[in-house]
């Protein structure tokens, strides 16, 4: 099964991508674009997720603006997170289909990330109660989802490779004030770059999840670049 892949090089604003992203929905709902996996980097962003609860934001917005980073309100699952530079984001656009396993779709993101970390010589691990994947209690990938139209999916991962961890001090992060965060970077004990794991997340993507993927059209990408899609 064809699938699009869209690989971003430069750091996407998240307002930007987060246009696109629901647009990318949108069609795929309507069927006019197939099943499309989005990889990219934010500059620094704090997202709050639905269940957010505001004593998780450690900083004033104001100290969080005078940091660099953005505070935004998101429609998906999961309470706050951090995105930014060193941060490999992925934002899976697919149907689902009529009776969705939203489990199944977890376990699934969770694979990739767990192969993938092999690949580096990294053992990543599920959780039994949180998702996510880990590495002895503290969390490498933070997941959190929503469906569009009750089949297709929104929003995805941030996988850390080199990120810089001290962000997360201005929050409790996924709301779990007894776990920490960790990176690809800390567990190697060397540089593990964005660029670096990419490749081998899109690879098994496409093995987990049963699809080729191949370079969407570029008015697909131009969308976060803030560019319109035709039609």
């Amino acid at each position: 099964m064809g699938a699009w892949l869209i690989r971003l090089d430069e750091p996407v604003p998240y307002p930007v991508s987060d246009a696109a992203m629901h647009r990318l929905a949108d069609l795929r709902a309507a069927d006019e674009i197939p099943d499309t996996l989005v990889l990219l980097e934010h500059p620094p962003v704090f997202t709050a997720g639905r269940r957010s609860d505001p004593s998780h934001i450690l900083w004033a917005e104001e100290k969080l603006r005078s940091a660099g980073a953005e505070l935004h309100h998101v429609d998906r699952g999961g309470s706050v997170t951090f995105h930014g530079p060193g941060q490999l984001v992925g934002y899976p656009i697919l149907d689902l289909g009529r009776r969705p396993d939203l489990a199944d779709y977890l376990d699934r993101i969770e694979e990739v990330i767990i192969r993938s970390g092999a690949e580096i010589g990294v053992a990543l691990e599920r959780d039994a109660v949180q998702a996510g994947v880990w590495s002895a209690g503290a969390k490498v990938c933070a997941i959190g989802v929503k469906l569009a139209r009750w089949r297709v999916t929104l929003h995805g991962f941030g996988l850390n490779c080199n990120t810089d961890m001290s962000w997360f001090d201005a929050i409790v992060p996924c709301g779990l004030a007894d776990r920490t965060v960790t990176s690809l970077s800390a567990l190697t004990g060397r540089n593990v770059t964005v660029d670096d794991l990419a490749a081998p997340v899109a690879e098994h993507f496409q093995d987990v999840f049963g699809v080729l993927l191949s370079d969407a059209p570029p008015e697909m990408a131009g969308m976060f670049a803030g560019e319109a899609v035709p039609g």
